[in-house]
């Protein structure tokens, strides 16, 4: 398709007043505006057909992406023996990648041929569909252009953030503690008996064996082994509260890769991981895995988790939870609530759910709404807000102090924060054997 260019617009809007004025200055040259007129069509034709014909495209695009992590999309265009002045291309895309839906690239010459980059940030997981693409290039004089247009069939999976996986701070970690790479037994404060060995200044005492004591003419501790094959639950609330951004992605993103870097260090110490979600129903539920080479599946998991604009059910979500649950196991909760009101069921049916398990509840710390209680109220409209802000803040901390009389494990952090903080915890509760 041959189109004029944007040079070509701009002289036919400078000839019009031209135009104008001859005709009421002499109106027997009237002809002359036709004939430019023509002139500028023959222009914009000769100089489309110069630009040359497009003999080869290519939009490269990986298959799968990090939410979060920048992606490249290559678009490659050869234009033949033509005399190109400038390549465009516009490229229609999911709005999981641009908010828009639209994407523009320039191309510039390359190793023979017209070659653009476009960086994106995919905002949310799922599969983002690449579904159009135009390439405009026009003539040597800018007047004419030619225009391709191709549906494309691409698609991109973007999967949830692994990167603090691959941080070198937790590979680190993970080759020098206890449940490194290479499964070691764990020695301390847990529930399976493991040796004896002869008691020493500093020791807990409540570790002496007092029968194998009495036999013998000094005393001896018994060292018990922390267990393993334990049952851990990370479970998503994934309703509307869940779905608002922190730091420009959705909290129920930031909750998913803290729960897979903490799931990865679980299959690393010998325990079984599952993932549940749930918003006004329930929606996945995974099997128990205990292999690290298994994470594959947890990670399909909860790329799968769907974002839902509504308020989730947490009697239907933890009952179901509970009924599946055949033995006692650490359940870790990622949710968020707006008002002590609304966060009233929540708290009543963990409140069964710790009966029977060892439950942690984790939240992303609000940081728009610390910073506006901290902002120094220089107006009657400033302060009427930071004294909001406190209030929510405060019923806030009531609801989570309401948790802890419950008897749960409560970790309210940054976002950047809570994949560490969730480690530490685990860390915590399995050197003490509270799980079994």
């Amino acid at each position: 398709m041959i189109v004029p260019a944007p040079r070509a617009a701009l002289f036919a809007m400078l000839a019009a007043p031209v135009a104008l004025v001859i005709a009421a200055s002499a109106p027997g040259a009237w002809v002359i505006a036709p004939l430019a007129g023509v002139v500028l069509v023959a222009l914009v034709l000769i100089d489309a057909m110069l630009a040359g014909g497009l003999a080869e495209w290519r939009v490269t695009v990986p298959e799968d992406a990090e939410i979060g992590e920048p992606v490249t999309l290559t678009v490659m265009a050869d234009i033949g023996d033509g005399r190109a002045r400038r390549v465009d291309a516009a490229l229609a895309v999911d709005p999981r990648l641009a908010r828009s839906g639209q994407t523009n690239v320039a191309l510039t010459p390359r190793d023979g041929a017209w070659q653009g980059e476009a960086v994106f940030v995919p905002n949310r997981r799922g599969t983002a569909a690449l579904s159009h693409l135009w390439l405009r290039w026009s003539g040597p004089l800018g007047l004419g252009a030619r225009q391709f247009s191709v549906p494309l069939e691409r698609q991109l999976r973007i999967w949830p953030d692994l990167s603090p996986i691959r941080s070198p701070t937790l590979q680190h970690f993970l080759r020098n503690t206890e449940v490194g790479l290479i499964a070691r037994r764990i020695r301390g404060e847990g529930t399976q008996f493991e040796a004896l060995s002869e008691y020493q200044p500093g020791m807990d005492r409540r570790r002496i064996d007092w029968k194998t004591s009495s036999r013998h003419t000094r005393l001896f501790a018994r060292e018990n082994e922390a267990e393993r094959n334990n049952q851990i639950v990370f479970a998503f609330d994934c309703g509307q509260s869940m779905c608002e951004p922190v730091d420009g992605l959705p909290r129920i993103d930031r909750a998913v890769s803290a729960a897979l870097t903490a799931a990865y260090v679980a299959l690393k110490g010998g325990d079984r991981v599952a993932l549940f979600g749930f918003a006004r129903r329930p929606l996945v539920m995974t099997p128990f895995h205990g292999e690290t080479r298994a994470f594959h599946y947890l990670q399909s998991a909860a790329a799968g988790l769907d974002y839902h604009a509504e308020e989730p059910n947490f009697t239907l979500a933890l009952a179901t939870l509970s009924q599946r649950l055949q033995r006692r196991s650490l359940v870790v909760l990622f949710s968020d609530f707006t008002d002590p009101t609304s966060a009233e069921l929540m708290i009543e049916s963990l409140g069964r759910l710790v009966e029977r398990h060892l439950v942690l509840f984790v939240t992303i710390e609000d940081s728009e709404l610390a910073g506006l209680q901290a902002a120094e109220p220089d107006s009657l409209d400033a302060l009427a807000t930071a004294v909001t802000a406190d209030t929510l803040a405060r019923q806030r901390a009531l609801v989570l102090q309401r948790l802890r009389q419950r008897g749960i494990d409560v970790i309210e952090a940054p976002w950047n924060a809570i994949g560490y903080r969730l480690i530490d915890r685990y860390l915590d509760v399995k050197r003490k054997g509270a799980i079994g």
